[in-house]
C-alpha cells in the first residue's frame, strides 16, 4: 500500500501487506474512512498527526476546544511508523543477540552456533508497532472529541484550510507536519537506489553488505543492530569519527563499541560516488588517505531531516519559511500571528518528547493567551548506541564560546559498584557545572540505560536544584545511577577548603 508523506514529495511503502501491517493501517490510515461534515468554525485548525499534531489536538480537544486535525499518511508520524518505535525494537533485539554472545563471561555455557532470525526479529516489530498504533488511531482521536481528516490539508485563505474538499475555518492554525529523511548530492545515489529510516524497516531479509551513510545517531544506532544481526557494515561520515555533535569522550567510547561490534568506519570521508552494478551497489570514498572501492547489497542514507513545507501553501498566509523550517518566535508562532507551529517542522530539536512539550506550549498560546516560551524547555536526548549517550543542558565547549567559567567533574563507571557487577564499566557520568556554585549547566551520560540515569539531571537544571542537593539525596545501592550522587559528593568536597578542614581539625581535637 502506497501512502504519500505529509506535505511531502515522495512515497512511503508499508511493506510486507501482513496481517500486522494491515492492523497498522487500519489503525492509521483506515481505507473505509469516511471524513466527517466541517464544523461552522474551529478553536484549533492542526495540519499533521505526528506527535506534536497529536498532542496539540488531544491537548485542545480535552480542554473543551473545537479540534479539526488533518493527516494525509499515517496517524502517529515517523515516531509510530518509521521512527523511534520500529528503531527500538530492532535496538532490544540486537541487544538480546549480544546478550546471548557475551553470556559466557558470566558463566553462562552458550552453545555454537547462535544466530539472528532476521525475519522473526522484523515480524516482532511490525506486531509491536501494530499494538502500539491504537494509541494514535483514527478512530481513538474521534473518540476524543476531534474531527479526523484524512487527507492532503493546504491553506486557503486568512483563516481557512481546505481538506478533503471542503472548507475548515480556523480561530488558530497549527502546522505540525514534521520533517522526512535528508538525501545528500552524492553522484550516482540515486540511480543506485537507497534506503531512508523510511524504508529500512520494510526489509524482511537481512541484507549481507550494508553501507551506512552518515555517523549521526539513527547512522550508528542502526548501524551497530545490523553489523549484530550478522551485516557486513560500513559507515561512511565526512567529518572525523562519529556523532559529531556529541561529547567527544562518549563518542569515543561508542565508536569502541561499534568496532568491537564488527562496524567498519570510514571517516573524513570524501569524494563519494555511488554506482549500481549486477549484483548490488559499489562505492568508492577516500578516507584518511586511503581509497575503498567497496560493494554492497544495500545502502541506508542517515545524515539529517528535511522539513515537510512543501503542498501547504504558506505564502497564501504569510508563513515565513527557511530552510531548516517553519519560522516560529518563542512562543511558537509563525509570521502570520494566528498559526503557530510545533516539533520537527519548526524545532531544532528533531526529538518526540521535544515536538510533545512543544505541543504543551501551543495549546497555552493558541487557545488561551499564554505567554510560554520554547526557550524555558529543558530538553534531553539520547542516542540508542550500546552503550547508549544521554545528554541535557550545555557542553564545554558552549560554557566555553560563552565565556561562562566551568567546572567539570566525572564520575567513571569503572568506579561504581553496579556497573562493575553488571560488567558495564565502560561509561561515564560528566557534569558541569558553573564556577564557583554548584549549579548544574550540563550534563553527559554514557552507560547501556543512560537514558534512563538522565532524568534526574535534567529536573536538577530545570529546577535549579545543584550537585549539593544531589548529594543529600539517598540513592538505593548498589544502582549506576549511584554514580550521580558520587558526582554530588565530589562537589561537596571541593567545598572542604585548607582553611576549613585546619578549622575542622581543631575544633574535634578540642572536643575529644
Amino acid at each position: 500500500m502506497n501512502q504519500r508523506g505529509d506535505g511531502a514529495e515522495h512515497s512511503v511503502v508499508v511493506e510486507p501487506w501482513d496481517e500486522h501491517n494491515r492492523v497498522l493501517v487500519r489503525n492509521v490510515h483506515p481505507d473505509d474512512w469516511v471524513n466527517p461534515e466541517p464544523a461552522p468554525r474551529y478553536n484549533l485548525v492542526v495540519i499533521g498527526a505526528g506527535t506534536a499534531g497529536l498532542v496539540t489536538a488531544a491537548g485542545a480537544a480535552g480542554l473543551g476546544a473545537k479540534v479539526a486535525l488533518v493527516e494525509r499518511h499515517l496517524m502517529g508520524g515517523d515516531c509510530l511508523n518509521v521512527g523511534c518505535v520500529p528503531s527500538k525494537a530492532l535496538l532490544r533485539a540486537a541487544r538480546a543477540w549480544t546478550d546471548v554472545r557475551d553470556a559466557g563471561a558470566y558463566g553462562v555455557d552458550v552453545p555454537a552456533g547462535i544466530r539472528v532470525g532476521f525475519p522473526a526479529v522484523m515480524e516482532r516489530m511490525r506486531r509491536l508497532r501494530a499494538g502500539i498504533s491504537r494509541n494514535d488511531s483514527a478512530r481513538r482521536f474521534r473518540e476524543l472529541g476531534v474531527d479526523v481528516f484524512l487527507s492532503k490539508g493546504r491553506f486557503s485563505g486568512p483563516d481557512t484550510v481546505e481538506a478533503a474538499g471542503k472548507t475548515l475555518r480556523f480561530k488558530k492554525a497549527v502546522i505540525a507536519t514534521g520533517a522526512r529523511a535528508a538525501v545528500p548530492p552524492i553522484p550516482g545515489l540515486t540511480d543506485a537506489g537507497y534506503l531512508t529510516n523510511e524504508t529500512i524497516f520494510n526489509l524482511t531479509e537481512l541484507p549481507g553488505r550494508l553501507a551506512v551513510i552518515g555517523a549521526g545517531p539513527i547512522g550508528c544506532e542502526l548501524a551497530q543492530a545490523f553489523a549484530r544481526f550478522g551485516s557486513r557494515v560500513y559507515l561512511i561520515e565526512a567529518q572525523h569519527g562519529i556523532l559529531p555533535n556529541e561529547d567527544r569522550d562518549a563518542a569515543e567510547i561508542v565508536l569502541r563499541a561499534l568496532v568491537r561490534d564488527g562496524v567498519t568506519l570510514l571517516c573524513c570521508g570524501g569524494d563519494l560516488k555511488v554506482t549500481k552494478t549486477v549484483d548490488g551497489k559499489r562505492l568508492t570514498v577516500d578516507s584518511h588517505g586511503q581509497h575503498y572501492d567497496i560493494s554492497v547489497d544495500e545502502i541506508l542514507v542517515g545524515v539529517g531531516r528535511r522539513p515537510n513545507v512543501e503542498g501547504l501553501d504558506l505564502d497564501t498566509v504569510g508563513v515565513a519559511v527557511e530552510k531548516t523550517g517553519v519560522k516560529v518566535n518563542d512562543r511558537l508562532q509563525t509570521t502570520n500571528p494566528r498559526i503557530y507551529a510545533a516539533g520537527d517542522i519548526c524545532s531544532p530539536y528533531k526529538f518526540t518528547h521535544a515536538a510533545d512539550f512543544q505541543a504543551r506550549i501551543v495549546i497555552q498560546n493558541a487557545l488561551f493567551f499564554g505567554r510560554a516560551k520554547a526557550s524555558a524547555l529543558t530538553v534531553p536526548w539520547c542516542t540508542y548506541t550500546d552503550p547508549e549517550v544521554a545528554h541535557v543542558g550545555m557542553y564545554e565547549r558552549e560554557a566555553q564560546a560563552k565565556g561562562l567559567p566551568v567546572r567539570t567533574f566525572v564520575q567513571e563507571l569503572g568506579d561504581v559498584d553496579r556497573a562493575v557487577l553488571d560488567g558495564e564499566t565502560e561509561g561515564f557520568v560528566k557534569v558541569l557545572v558553573r564556577a564557583g556554585t554548584d549549579r548544574i549547566l550540563g550534563a553527559t551520560v554514557v552507560a547501556r540505560h543512560a537514558g534512563e540515569m538522565l532524568p534526574e539531571l535534567t529536573l536538577a537544571i530545570g529546577q535549579g536544584l545543584g550537585l549539593g542537593k544531589i548529594a543529600s539525596t539517598i540513592h538505593s545501592y548498589p544502582t549506576q545511577a549511584e554514580a550521580i550522587r558520587k558526582l554530588g559528593d565530589q562537589y561537596n568536597r571541593t567545598r572542604l577548603t585548607p582553611f576549613l578542614k585546619k578549622a575542622f581539625q581543631k575544633w574535634l581535637t578540642w572536643t575529644r
